[in-house]
């Protein structure tokens, strides 16, 4: 007989009110819709969504006498759920690879299994399932889990997800459920105290040269290519030292190379760093989790495998060291450091993909069912970055201002000196002449000799890169190429003005 993988069993927990509510109203549409209705929960990351469908699960099978599959995308849930199960005193079978029949099925009430693993024995006719009438599917976002929706056509399917966004544009939700009931919003659970509070600081970066995969996400290539050099990784630390300095951290990154040289910075920066990806052994993951667990201001940098499953209420920052297009993934990032403790009600946020900008703020609220309803609406009219940097207001940080300590206003307002010049009748060029001629009083308000005003032009590089980008934004001329030439003859003729001056 094939034992039951299942490793030690969680305390059960007791669900809150707010729980209870959803739980109620999820078993009235059991009770009141045809067997072929398929629901979908929404509830947000950190609400204890594994917690309520397991008490579904157990409810379901005390009161019907029929058995429950609860399906995952990932390993580590299936284990997590598992220990759940037995905390509510579901006698639970892992479908894992290991597992090729199941001739002791009758002894279980509940299956836990990978979508995976499920389809190809289904499909090779290993076992059945005929005897389940309720599915459970976690994380129900990820599309994988519609092939095996054939199998189970005259059965209850519970979809549940902090997001009810399809992570194929093609394969919308609203096709898969019949219906979404949704559970307490963000903002209500920090209201009630169930969720932490979020501070969000947005660092503006340039994605002009990332670039959309298939899936309608930024590629891992392009990512790869923008986070991992020596800027990026500057503006990281810097930000770090900003926001973060000395609070537990978690970095997510889109690429492992990406995160490789996250941690190199900042282990060369002195500071108490690890590393993690999906190549990582089992027994690494545990060591790398317990380290991180238990030391007060690590930082730990990864790729992915953190995004989901992943519990520890001891954050205190999350960086999203990356750009998305996925709502879903946006939420889930951040939802890490949402775990309230008795000495936490707040975390912070520290943005260096503008993504804020583009899914607005986490603990906004969002209307789930309209987006259920029409996704293709909410894909199409996601926020550009183009837009997004065309809001951009460069700052000059402090330790380049000081370098212009004598001069009063170092600013130039690009938009407001185009309407003048349109107003005066000159060509636009004007513009950026009046610009230069601001940069020069500056420097030479600040330089003493040669050396030093070339010191300061040096200085302007992203001022200069700023004014010319609004430039170009007003005389509607934003290609890449053009700002770069412009770019480019902006700092030769203020050279040749320096020259002149000394």
């Amino acid at each position: 007989m094939q034992q039951d993988i299942t490793p030690k069993s969680e305390t059960k927990k007791e669900l809150y009110d707010y729980q209870k509510e959803d739980l109620n109203l999820i078993f009235e549409r059991f009770a009141n819709c045809p067997k072929d209705h398929n629901l979908l929960y929404q509830l947000p990351t950190g609400g204890g969504k594994t917690v309520v469908f397991s008490e579904i699960a157990r409810r379901y099978i005390e009161q019907t006498g029929n058995k429950v599959l609860i399906l995952t995308h990932r390993i580590e849930l299936c284990g997590q759920t598992s220990r759940m199960m037995d905390g509510f005193g579901v006698k639970n079978k892992i479908i894992n690879s290991k597992i090729k029949e199941l001739p002791d099925k009758d002894q279980y009430s509940c299956f836990v299994a990978m979508v995976e693993t499920l389809n190809n024995r289904l499909n090779d006719e290993k076992f059945t399932m005929e005897d389940v009438n309720l599915v459970v599917i976690d994380e129900a976002h990820i599309n994988s889990f519609r092939k095996l929706f054939k199998f189970f056509n005259k059965c209850f399917i519970l979809g549940v997800t902090a997001t009810p966004l399809s992570s194929n544009a093609k394969l919308p939700m609203k096709d898969s459920y019949d219906e979404l009931i949704l559970g307490k919003s963000i903002p209500s659970l920090i209201g009630s105290g169930f969720l932490a509070k979020a501070t969000t600081y947005s660092f503006d970066v340039r994605l002009g040269s990332l670039k959309t995969g298939i899936n309608g996400d930024y590629t891992i290539k392009s990512s790869e290519e923008l986070y991992s050099n020596a800027a990026m990784q500057s503006k990281l630390l810097y930000a770090y030292r900003q926001q973060a300095l000395n609070t537990k951290t978690l970095i997510f990154n889109a690429g492992i190379n990406t995160s490789r040289h996250v941690y190199e910075t900042f282990q060369a920066a002195g500071y108490d760093v690890r590393h993690l990806d999906n190549t990582y052994s089992k027994q690494q993951r545990k060591d790398i989790l317990a380290w991180f667990k238990k030391t007060p201001n690590a930082i730990l940098t990864s790729v992915g495998i953190l995004t989901t499953g992943f519990d520890e209420p001891t954050i205190r920052t999350i960086i999203l060291n990356r750009a998305t297009r996925s709502l879903s993934l946006y939420f889930q990032m951040i939802g890490r450091g949402s775990r309230v403790i008795p000495d936490k009600s707040t975390f912070q946020v520290i943005d260096l993909g503008n993504n804020a900008a583009r899914f607005g703020l986490w603990d906004a609220e969002v209307d789930w069912l309209k987006i259920f309803r029409n996704p293709n609406y909410f894909l199409d009219n996601i926020i550009s970055d183009q837009d997004i940097e065309r809001n951009f207001k460069y700052n000059m940080p402090e330790e380049i201002r000081v370098l212009f300590k004598k001069s009063k206003h170092v600013d130039f307002d690009i938009e407001g000196e185009n309407k003048k010049v349109m107003a005066e009748g000159l060509r636009s060029a004007a513009i950026l002449d009046r610009s230069l001629e601001q940069h020069v009083g500056i420097i030479v308000e600040n330089a003493e000799t040669f050396p030093e005003a070339l010191k300061l032009t040096k200085a302007l590089h992203e001022d200069i890169s700023d004014r010319v980008r609004r430039y170009c934004y007003c005389i509607c001329k934003s290609t890449k190429n053009f700002r770069d030439w412009v770019i480019e003859d902006y700092k030769k003729k203020l050279k040749t003005r320096i020259n002149q001056e000394y």
